[in-house]
């Protein structure tokens, strides 16, 4: 794991997408050495948020993806507080939080025994971006599932339609990963943090945008359907049997 600055390249936010035109890096030295070393170049707010993900980068490091992260110093109001972007074939870990409300409202809506576990959540949704930009499979649908019956729209109309169904899906795999994650890693508070997921999705859903992902995360019910017959499969693969199963509702 390391800090590098980024370059152009697409990101994808817990709530929303922004630009990577500017990924400034800050602290690396400190965070070269997390969680060990000092958090004085750190604001309270970064602290807490890389300490409650900080198991899934471990994971992330055992399995050799190749991810680094970015800490904006500079304000980034109105920016997803975690995001991931992927730039000259590596997956930014994107923490921009500094002026920006969101990252400290987002805290204070997790109870505070679910944190950490939440937190991982969050990053292991992130993790599944990274796998399925790895993957070169981002924005793409398995083999067998057609457009959708989508022929009557204007052409303008379809092509805006299949990109934001195109987002939402790789939203709903993420979901799906992070709730992988919480079965396998929490499983005694896996009921409350799909429940929270439930209700995040459901905070000012529009249906059909991109975060819309409710279908996949009442999916997952109770999580069985996220383990392996021998309880050890792949968080990946795990999401990806749900996230399949579900695709043929998402036209």
């Amino acid at each position: 794991m390391h800090l590098k600055a980024g370059g152009e390249g697409a990101e994808t936010g817990w709530m929303g997408r922004v630009s990577t035109s500017k990924l400034v890096v800050a602290c690396t030295a400190l965070l070269l050495a997390w969680p060990a070393a000092s958090a004085a170049d750190l604001t309270d707010t970064e602290t807490r948020w890389l300490a409650g993900l900080w198991p899934v980068v471990e994971h992330a490091r055992a399995s050799r993806l190749p991810l680094d992260i970015v800490v904006q110093p500079q304000p980034s109001p109105g920016l997803a507080p975690l995001a991931l972007a992927f730039v000259d074939g590596r997956c930014k870990l994107v923490l921009s939080m500094r002026g920006n409300a969101e990252a400290a409202a987002t805290l204070e809506r997790i109870a505070p025994e679910l944190l950490g576990a939440t937190l991982e959540l969050m990053a292991a949704h992130e993790l599944g971006h990274c796998r399925r930009y790895l993957d070169g499979a981002w924005l793409a649908g398995p083999a067998g599932f057609s457009a959708g019956k989508v022929d009557s729209l204007p052409p303008e109309l379809r092509k805006a339609w299949l990109a934001m169904r195109a987002e939402r899906r790789e939203e709903g795999y993420g979901d799906l990963v992070g709730l992988a994650w919480a079965r396998q890693r929490h499983p005694a508070l896996y009921p409350r943090l799909q429940a929270w997921l439930l209700a995040e999705r459901s905070r000012d859903r529009v249906p059909g945008s991109p975060h819309d992902t409710l279908a996949w995360v009442k999916r997952a019910g109770d999580g069985s359907a996220l383990l392996g017959a021998a309880g050890a499969a792949s968080i990946y693969d795990a999401a990806a049997r749900v996230w399949k199963s579900g695709l043929a509702d998402d036209d």
